[in-house]
Order: structure tokens, then sequence, then C-alpha cells
């Protein structure tokens, strides 16, 4: 299989973490629902492909996201694959972290947003209502052990608020990060970000002292800036990048939102600066084709369809 020419370049890490969504953001927006057993298997390729922090699911209300409400069954059938520190579920609310928790979770993600239109939308409540609801979730999975992250959607613009201040994304992460969680994750929801505006926005964090080593993007391809945004957020000392395998996902509540980032086009262009991820890029490319022939269609990721093609 072809692997591009690596080049390093100054200003950029050595090794980044790989936080794989396709299990849950990226399925949770298939219109059909995906069975339990091709979830499990999905799970267990990418483990063996090499990724190593890998969301498997949604503790969400199954009204909300009925994709998603064979949580606890997928769970069962992973077994210790879908346990400790590196296999986190989203929580909405208690009522989820008590699902979570039960099954030995070890790790959660909350998920605000930066505009109250959203917050709304996917919450129904408003920005401080969310917060306040978060609070004794992160109180909680803290005193239990879990590892916690928060992710805050609509960073970079909202569909019907427009630009998004950066001020207003700043003070929405702060309040998370407040509750005490590990990690903020960055959320381009409706793939409008350039790169400029991500520097701007990670120097306004860490003016307020969330620094980039507790910061990782999350950026859709909407408009074709997904991997030049990540590169831009890499030189600012992010080393934790969400993609989605094969490009799944966008958001059931933000129409406007496409796929991921694709998992297999930022791990060629990290191969090709020299930055180690662990991951095996021919398996990635294996398990991308695999899901795309359950699904029934052919993986949007352009480095899936130059490989695949090339066999």
């Amino acid at each position: 299989m072809r692997r591009p020419q690596r080049e390093t370049v100054d200003g950029l890490p050595g090794r980044v973490t790989i936080y794989e969504v396709g299990p849950r953001d990226g399925l949770q927006n298939e219109k059909a629902v995906v069975p339990v057993e091709v979830k499990a298997e999905f799970v267990r390729r990418l483990l063996a492909a090499g990724l190593t922090t890998v969301e498997t699911t949604s503790f969400v209300p199954p009204t909300w996201v009925p994709q998603l409400a064979d949580a606890e069954e997928l769970l069962g059938l992973l077994g210790a694959d879908g346990r400790g520190r590196t296999r986190p579920v989203l929580v909405p609310n208690e009522r989820g972290l008590d699902r979570a928790l039960a099954l030995g979770v070890e790790a959660v993600a909350i998920f605000g947003s930066a505009t109250e239109t959203f917050a709304r939308k996917n919450l129904n409540r408003t920005v401080a209502e969310s917060v306040t609801m978060f609070a004794p979730v992160v109180e909680r999975a803290r005193t239990e052990g879990a590892w916690v992250r928060a992710y805050v959607s609509m960073c970079f613009g909202d569909p019907w608020e427009g630009e998004v201040p950066i001020a207003q994304v700043v003070d929405v992460a702060q309040r998370l990060m407040d509750l005490g969680c590990d990690q903020l994750s960055l959320g381009d929801t409706i793939g409008v970000g350039t790169t400029g505006h991500v520097q701007r926005l990670l120097d306004a964090l860490d003016a307020k002292g969330v620094g980039a080593d507790r910061i990782g993007v999350h950026f859709h391809d909407t408009y074709g800036q997904a991997l030049a945004n990540t590169i831009a957020a890499l030189r600012h000392g992010v080393t934790v990048v969400d993609a989605s395998t094969g490009g799944l996902g966008g958001c059931p509540y933000a129409k406007s939102a496409t796929g991921n980032l694709s998992t297999e086009d930022l791990v060629w262009a990290l191969d090709g600066l020299g930055i180690e991820t662990g991951v095996d890029l021919e398996a990635l490319v294996s398990t991308s084709t695999w899901m795309a022939g359950q699904l029934g269609r052919p993986s949007p990721s352009r480095v899936v369809k130059a490989l695949a093609g090339s066999d």
C-alpha cells in the first residue's frame, strides 16, 4: 500500500492521539440503525488498527438518538474492549451517568453548546441551565474515579445565530472546565472554521488558563477545511484530534453539518509530517471499506478512495 513521503516540519508535535468518534458520532447520524453486532465488530477492528482512544456509544435517551439505543448491549458484547479510561461514552445527565457507571465505564463525555439556540435544540436548556445540569454529573463521575471530557459545539459558527464571538466560546468553555473536566473538545459542528479562527480561539483560551495540553479539536469537513484547521491547532500545541473512520458523522440537530474529519485522511497527513499516531493505515482503510459495505455506500474519505482503489 502506498505511503506518503515523510518530511518533518518544525513546530509540530512528535506524536498525536487520535480520539476516534466513528462508533458514536459517526453512527448516530445514520438514518438506519446499525446492528449491535456490527458496531461491536467496528470497535474491535478500530482497536486492532492501533487506535487507542475510541468513543464507543452514548447513554442518551433512545428518543433522542435511536441509533444508539443499544448502548448497554454493545458494552456487554465488547466486554473488556469497551472499558477503561480510553473508552469514553457520551452522557447528557445523571441518569445517563448512572447507566454508564453501572456497566463499569471509566470515562465519560458531556456535551455543551457555545450558543443558546443549539443548547435549546440539543438539550432543551439554556447554556446556563445545561452547565447547571452537568455540574453533578462531573462531580459524581470524578468521585467515582472516571475521566471526564467536555464537548463544546458551535465553536466556530452556528446555522441559526451565524458567527459566534470568540469571547462567548471561551466563556462557555471555562464554565465547563471549571466543573472539573479533564479535557475540552472544541467542536466546529457545521465545518465553517478557518485556520486564523482556530489560532485566535486557542490563543484566547490559553490566555484564560485553558492550555493546549487540555484541549482536543473536533472539525467537520463541510467546506474542506478540517485538515488545515487541524494542522493549525497542532502548531499551537494541541496533541489530541477527534476523527471518524471513513469520515462518518454529522449532527442530527444541525442539518448543515456534514461528516467529521476522516481518520484515514488525518493519519496520511500526520504520517507525511513524521508525526506518530500508532495507527496502521492499511488496517484502518480495510476497516473503513468493510464498514462502508455494511452501510451500503462508499466511504467519503479521500485516502480510502485512493488506497482502496489502488489495490
